[in-house]
């Protein structure tokens, strides 16, 4: 007699699937190069180079997008170049705003009244050449003579947008950029020339 056994089996199996996220994000940014230019027994000679990181605000942002995606025609005004004096200086953030440069919310702008070092005035236009791998640079380099009286730089701003100014310590317009040097303040003095160069990249 034959005897069959069956043993019972149950299996079981599961899958999960996920789908997966594909982010693109596109950050402002942008970096100063600095350098500081002394005459020495009648020769120029860089006494130092430093860089800047710059903090692109809120304020610059929201300017460029609105001109980029809702702007139907657009001129800009400026940009313009500026120095941060050591005079009175708490703190910059994304944050700030135009209203900055007077020096009632954390930094003041170099060369106007006690807020040194001087430089010639007025504040220096910034010329960019076409952009090219999601980058735009000055043209040439921009100049700021120091006279008369010289301080201590912390670094540098960009202002542009309507009622933007090349006067110094005018608070209109919107504020693009603005940042600290890398190396720590820098000390400069009448004769002493900075030469600033900028790119901004998103």
């Amino acid at each position: 007699m034959s005897k069959e056994t069956v043993y019972p089996r149950d299996n079981s199996g599961a899958t999960v699937l996920r789908g997966s996220l594909h982010a693109e994000q596109a950050f402002a940014d942008g970096i100063y190069h600095v350098r500081c230019i002394r005459k020495v027994n009648g020769k120029s000679k860089v006494m130092w180079r430093d860089t800047i990181k710059n903090t692109v605000t809120t304020e610059g942002r929201n300017l460029a997008l609105d001109t980029i995606l809702a702007g139907s025609s657009y001129s800009v005004t400026g940009p313009y170049m500026g120095l941060i004096s050591s005079v009175g200086y708490s703190a910059i953030t994304a944050g700030d705003t135009a209203a900055q440069i007077d020096g009632a919310n954390g930094w003041a702008e170099a060369g106007s009244s006690t807020n040194y070092p001087l430089y010639t005035t007025p504040r220096k236009t910034c010329v960019f050449s076409s952009a090219s791998g999601a980058s735009k640079a000055l043209s040439a380099a921009l100049s700021f003579p120091i006279v008369t009286t010289g301080g201590t730089v912390k670094g540098c701003f960009i202002i542009y947008g309507s009622g933007a100014s090349s006067t110094i310590a005018n608070t209109s317009g919107k504020l693009w950029s603005v940042g600290l040097f890398t190396g720590g303040d820098k000390v400069v003095s009448p004769g002493d020339t900075l030469q600033v160069s900028y790119t901004a990249s998103m």
